[in-house]
């Protein structure tokens, strides 16, 4: 029997955090967090990390553990993922995933394999090619070597196109065998994953209203103004809760506006998550418009105990 792996999936602002400290109090779990934001030092209010209040005593992994500056690949934090969760196993406790990042949770649940890149000459020299014969050369060209890959592509997606011949440059296989080979082997772990949602829209909407109002209450401004004076890489730069303020420090954007295009901006990002996770058919969905705190941790423990057999410890209840 594989050993058992808890994860809490779902939108922002749907309450992952707190259940997911609650489920780890009734099973003997520790937190291990999948939000591609909340690995990196300082990003601390805009990314919602936990406090240490939220933790409530529970321990959390794979959080503020990178600096701003650093590069992070999904493939780096489904390895680490895997380690915490041998390292929670080996002392007897559940891991429990926490996050909303589609990529990170599907890498950890599919395990997939990641190759490793070319060199940068064969990518420059590949880039040097696209400019000089055109995306429609380069298209063709793919199209000979993989048909699949090249049928998804478009003409000007310069950054896929080259990816693709990359990839059959550096292994002599193509992305298509690449992205078979990557999921052939099952994870070493059974997953029982709960998913937060809102059946109605609105709710969850306003939710993620009120928390940005809370963000900006607990230091937001102070804390994204001090982040545009840290170096850091291009994708920390698109954080959600910063971007969005910039033009308001550069004086080309009233406060109010900056703060309802953060609003609507994490609005869309919570809609896009959902997309993502409504992929997966083995997810057990619970509303959080219609079930209190207390009920959703009690469905989930229900479902957690059909599913795998692990019930609330002495103090637990059901």
């Amino acid at each position: 029997m594989k050993p058992v792996v808890i994860a809490v999936v779902g939108p922002t602002a749907s309450g992952k955090t707190s259940l997911g400290v609650a489920l780890a109090k009734q099973l003997g779990g520790e937190v291990i967090s999948a939000d591609s934001m909340q690995i990196y030092e300082q990003m601390d209010i805009a990314t919602a990390k936990p406090t240490v209040r939220e933790m409530d005593g529970v321990p959390h992994h794979l959080i503020g553990f990178l600096p701003v500056g650093a590069s992070f690949s999904v493939a780096q934090y489904k390895n680490l993922c895997y380690r915490c969760i041998e390292d929670v196993l080996s002392r007897g406790k559940t891991p429990i995933l926490v996050g909303g990042t589609g990529l990170y949770f599907d890498a950890v649940l599919r395990n997939t394999s990641f190759f490793e890149d070319a060199n940068t000459d064969a990518r420059d020299a590949l880039s040097q090619q696209y400019d000089t014969e055109g995306g429609e050369a380069m298209l063709a060209r793919l199209r000979q070597i993989d048909p699949d890959a090249a049928e998804k592509l478009h003409v000007k997606d310069k950054k896929r196109i080259l990816r693709a011949l990359e990839v059959y440059a550096s292994t002599g296989k193509t992305l298509t065998e690449q992205n078979e080979l990557s999921h052939a082997e099952d994870a070493p772990y059974r997953f029982c994953v709960i998913g937060l949602c809102a059946e109605d829209r609105a709710f969850l909407y306003d939710r993620i209203n009120r928390r940005v109002d809370l963000m900006v209450q607990d230091g937001l401004l102070d804390e994204a103004k001090s982040f545009f004076s840290l170096p850091f890489a291009g994708t920390v730069r698109q954080a959600i809760g910063y971007k969005e303020l910039k033009p308001y420090f550069d004086g080309s954007l009233p406060l109010e506006e900056a703060l309802d295009h953060l609003k609507m901006e994490t609005r869309r990002y919570a809609k896009r998550q959902l997309t993502w996770f409504r992929r997966y058919a083995s997810i057990h969905w619970l509303p959080i418009d219609r079930l209190s705190t207390q009920e959703l941790l009690r469905e989930s423990l229900r479902f957690i105990q059909n599913e795998t057999g692990l019930c609330p410890g002495k103090g637990g209840t059901l």
